[in-house]
C-alpha cells in the first residue's frame, strides 16, 4: 500500500517546515555559542523579516519566569525575616544593620510582587529595563551582598542566595548585562574572601574557593541564557505552527461549508461531530437539520443511515462508489442519498499509548442530483450532434412536406388520400421534434430580462385553456392562484410559456375530470425567489419512472417524444431557475406537484403600451 511512503514523505515535509520555523525564530533570543562563531545577534534580528525589534515582547514562557521570579523574591524575603526572628528567640542579638537590610528587602520584594502595575511594567517590556533591573536583580545583589559582608566573619554564608540574581540575569537580560552581573558577583566574592582571610595567614585557599564559585556563576549565566533562548525559539516555532494549523482549519471549514455534497463526521457512538449545510439539508424534508453536535440516532427516519454507518464501523470497509440509502420522511415522502464512507486512521505514539478515537467521514449526495449531473455529462456532446442532425433534417423534411402538399392538390382515391394524410401527420410530428431539439441546442446564453410572471402566466394559461377546450371559472378543471401585484422574475416570456404549456399538458393528460383537478399557483417565496407550482390529482408517479422524468427521449407514451420535461429543465437552467417533481402526502387530493423556482428581479418589469 502507498500509505507508508506518503506518510514518510509528509513527515519529511513537516520536519523541514519545523526546521525552517526554528531557523526563523533564532532572532528572538541570541545564542551564546552562536555568537562565538562571529554572528552578530542584533544584525541577525534586524535582517530576518517578521522578527521583533530589540526590546520587543518575547513570549508567554519568559513572562511566566518573571512572575515566578517575583514570587520567589517575596518568599525569600519572608524566609529571611522568619530566620532573623528565630535567631532572636534563641537569645542571640543579630546586628541592627542586618535586621534592617532583611526587613527592607522583604518589604520591597513583597510590594513588588503584589503591585500589578509594577509587575505589568516588567512583563510588557522585552529585556528588563534599567529601572526594572534595579528593582529586582539590582536590589538582590545589594541585599545579598550586604548580608554576606555583614556575616562574613561569623561563618554564616549568604553567598548561595547570589545564585538567584545571576540566574535571572542570564534569563531576563541581554548578554553583556548578564555577564556584567556575573562578573560583579564574582568580584564581590573575591573581595569578601580577601577580607575574611586571617591576618598573616595565606589567603590562597579562600580566594581559590571564591574563584571557583565565580566560575560556577559564569557557567550558570551561560547555561541559563542558552536555555532561555531555546525556550523562546521553541515557543515561537510552536506559535507559527499553531497559526498555520488555525489557518488550515479555517480553510478546510470554508471549503466544507461551501461543498455541494453533504459531509458528516461521526464518531464510534454515532454522534455527529461536524456537519455542513448540504448534509443538514439532506437529513430533513425541508429546511436544515440541527447544527452539530447531535445524535444520529435521535430521529426514527435516520435509522437506515444509522444502520449503514454501524455496518461500516463494524466492517471497517465500504465500497468506494458508495451505496444508496433511502431516508423516509413524513407522509410518504422519501429521499435516496448515495453514501460514501471514509475512515480516519491513527496510530498510537508508542506501544503503551492508547490509540486515538476512530472517526468516519460520511459523504452524502442526493441520488437525483448525481443522476442529473451524470445525464448532463452524457448529453454535453450529444446536444451539439443532435442540433446538427436536426438542422440537416429540416431541408429534406420541408421537401417531403411540399411534395405531399402538391399531391393533395390533385384528385386522389380514398386510399391515396389516407396515405397522404398519414405522411402529413408524420411530417408535422417530425417538424415539432426538430423544433424541440433546436430549442435546447447549445448557443449563446440569453441575457437576463425582467418580466411580470403573474401577467405572462395568466395570459399563457388563458390561451392554453382555449386551445384545450377548458372554460375558466368556478367549476373548471383548472384553478388559478396568481398574485394581484406584479411579480418580476428573470425569464424570457416565450420560454416561460413553453415551460408552462408542457407542465399543463402533462397535468391534463393524467388528471381526472373533476373540478379543480389541475391547480396552478404562483407566489413569492422570499426576496430572491418565486415559486411556480403545477399540481394535479392523477396517480402518483412510480419511483422507477420518477428518476427518469427529466431525461431526453424518455416517455411513457408510445407517440411521445420524451423531450417535454427535458426542455423545461434546460430552459429553466438558462435563466438560473430550477424544476423538480415532488409527490405530495397521501392525505392530500392533489398528489403530483411540479415545482419551478424562479429568480426574482428587483427592478420592475418594463410596461408595454
Amino acid at each position: 500500500m502507498s500509505a507508508g511512503p506518503d506518510r514518510r514523505q509528509g513527515d519529511r515535509r513537516g520536519g523541514e517546515r519545523r526546521r525552517g520555523e526554528r531557523r526563523n525564530a533564532e532572532a528572538l533570543r541570541p545564542s551564546w555559542f552562536g555568537a562565538a562563531a562571529g554572528a552578530s545577534v542584533l544584525g541577525l534580528e534586524a535582517a530576518l523579516p517578521g522578527a521583533p525589534a530589540a526590546g520587543g515582547p518575547r513570549g508567554d514562557a519568559l513572562l511566566r519566569v518573571q512572575r515566578s521570579y517575583a514570587a520567589a523574591r517575596a518568599a525569600i524575603g519572608v524566609a529571611l525575616v522568619l530566620g532573623q526572628g528565630a535567631v532572636s528567640l534563641a537569645g542571640l542579638r543579630p546586628p541592627l544593620l542586618l535586621v534592617f537590610v532583611v526587613v527592607a528587602y522583604a518589604v520591597q520584594a513583597i510590594v513588588f510582587w503584589l503591585l500589578p502595575g509594577k509587575r505589568r511594567a516588567a512583563e510588557e517590556g522585552g529585556w528588563l529595563q534599567r529601572r526594572q533591573w534595579l528593582a529586582t536583580i539590582g536590589v538582590d545583589l545589594l541585599a545579598f551582598g550586604t548580608l554576606q559582608a555583614l556575616e562574613s566573619g561569623t561563618g554564616f554564608n549568604f553567598a548561595a542566595l547570589l545564585v538567584l540574581p545571576v540566574l535571572m540575569a542570564g534569563v531576563l537580560t541581554p548578554r553583556l548585562l548578564a555577564l556584567g552581573t556575573a562578573s560583579a558577583v564574582a568580584l564581590l566574592l573575591l573581595a569578601l574572601a580577601w577580607q575574611s582571610a586571617p591576618d598573616g595567614g595565606d589567603p590562597a585557599l579562600p580566594l581559590a574557593r571564591a574563584g571557583l564559585a565565580g566560575i560556577g556563576l559564569f557557567a550558570i549565566t551561560l547555561l541559563a541564557g542558552e536555555l532561555a533562548g531555546r525556550l523562546v525559539r521553541e515557543e515561537f516555532a510552536a506559535r507559527e505552527s499553531l497559526e498555520l494549523a488555525r489557518q488550515q482549519a479555517q480553510l478546510n471549514r470554508l471549503v466544507i461549508q461551501e461543498m455541494a455534497d453533504g459531509v458528516l463526521v461521526v464518531d464510534g457512538s454515532l454522534r455527529v461531530r461536524a456537519a455542513n449545510p448540504a448534509a443538514r439539508g439532506l437529513l430533513v424534508a425541508q429546511g436544515l437539520a440541527p447544527s452539530a453536535p447531535f445524535d444520529l440516532q435521535a430521529r426514527p427516519n435516520w435509522q437506515p443511515l444509522v444502520q449503514a454507518v454501524s455496518q461500516a464501523l463494524a466492517e471497517q470497509r465500504w465500497p468506494d462508489a458508495g451505496r444508496d440509502v433511502t431516508l423516509p420522511f413524513d407522509e410518504g415522502y422519501t429521499r435516496t442519498v448515495r453514501l460514501r464512507v471514509r475512515f480516519t486512521r491513527g496510530d498510537a505514539l508508542d506501544d503503551g499509548a492508547s490509540a486515538p478515537e476512530q472517526l468516519c467521514v460520511l459523504l452524502l449526495e442526493d441520488v437525483r442530483t448525481a443522476l442529473a449531473r451524470l445525464q448532463q455529462e452524457k448529453l454535453a456532446a450529444m446536444g451539439r450532434v443532435s442540433a446538427g442532425i436536426a438542422h440537416e433534417i429540416r431541408n429534406p423534411l420541408a421537401a417531403i412536406a411540399q411534395a405531399n402538399a402538391l399531391l393533395l392538390e390533385d384528385p386522389l382515391t380514398a386510399p391515396q388520400a389516407q396515405l397522404a394524410r398519414i405522411v402529413g401527420d408524420n411530417v408535422e410530428r417530425l417538424r415539432r421534434l426538430v423544433d424541440d431539439v433546436m430549442e435546447i441546442a447549445p448557443g449563446t446564453p440569453p441575457a437576463p430580462r425582467s418580466i411580470d410572471a403573474a401577467a405572462e402566466l395568466g395570459a399563457a394559461t388563458a390561451e392554453w385553456a382555449r386551445t384545450a377546450g377548458l372554460a375558466l371559472g368556478a367549476g373548471s378543471r383548472l384553478r388559478l392562484e396568481l398574485p394581484e401585484q406584479p411579480l418580476a422574475v428573470f425569464f424570457d416570456p416565450e420560454h416561460l410559456r413553453r415551460v408552462l404549456v408542457n407542465l399543463l399538458d402533462n397535468a391534463q393528460r393524467h388528471a381526472s375530470e373533476q373540478r379543480g383537478a389541475i391547480f396552478l399557483r404562483l407566489a413569492a417565496r422570499d426576496e430572491d425567489h418565486a415559486v411556480l407550482s403545477v399540481l394535479s390529482d392523477g396517480a402518483p408517479i412510480a419511483p422507477e419512472v420518477e428518476r427518469h422524468l427529466f431525461e431526453p427521449f424518455f416517455s411513457t407514451r408510445s407517440r411521445g417524444s420524451g423531450l417535454g420535461l427535458y426542455i423545461c429543465r434546460e430552459l429553466c437552467e438558462r435563466y438560473g431557475a430550477s424544476i423538480e417533481y415532488r409527490p405530495r402526502p397521501g392525505a392530500e387530493r392533489l398528489r403530483n406537484e411540479f415545482l419551478v423556482v424562479l429568480r426574482r428581479a428587483h427592478e420592475p418589469p418594463p410596461t408595454h403600451l
